[in-house]
């Protein structure tokens, strides 16, 4: 049996049919052909497929689409200002905390809501913030000087 579910999406109002156990990750990607969305080890562990619900992080891979009917979903695609990138993009663009890019949609929205919770975090705090998202590339040391980077991009915005 099919729901059909509302979703406003990165700001846009979406309607999808939807069978009950479709998870959110499977509903972005594939319903809905937002494909920054990634899905690593469909456990909830590798944090990959983070989005943010109603400004919250949380693993698309592990929510049924049918549950966040009427909800608020920002994902990767939706963090830009149209052509232009979000500082927290900006600065992991900068410090080079990405290398293969797989895991970085699932880091970026992680430290969207980290930054918006906590504007100045020590490095302590950054660390604590990212721990449940892993990269298998970068060592997180470039990770971390983004995190700090994209603090100091949004205090100059502010």
């Amino acid at each position: 049996m099919e729901h059909e579910i509302t979703l406003v999406v990165n700001g846009t109002v979406r309607r999808v049919r939807v069978p009950a156990r479709r998870l959110l990750s499977d509903c972005l990607r594939h319903d809905l052909g937002l494909t920054g969305t990634h899905v690593g080890c469909e456990h909830g562990v590798c944090g990959c497929c983070t989005v943010l619900l109603d400004g919250e992080p949380v693993r698309s891979c592990l929510t049924f689409a049918v549950t966040v009917d009427e909800r608020e979903i920002t994902t990767v695609e939706g963090l830009a200002d149209g052509e232009r990138m979000s500082p927290v993009q900006r600065a992991f663009a900068e410090c080079h905390g990405l290398q293969c890019g797989f895991c970085t949609p699932g880091f970026l929205c992680t430290v969207t809501a980290l930054l918006r919770d906590n504007p100045a975090p020590t490095h302590e705090e950054v660390l604590e913030g990212i721990s449940g998202n892993l990269c298998r590339c970068t060592g997180y040391q470039n990770i971390v000087k983004a995190v700090h980077r994209a603090a100091e991009l949004l205090a100059e915005e502010a």
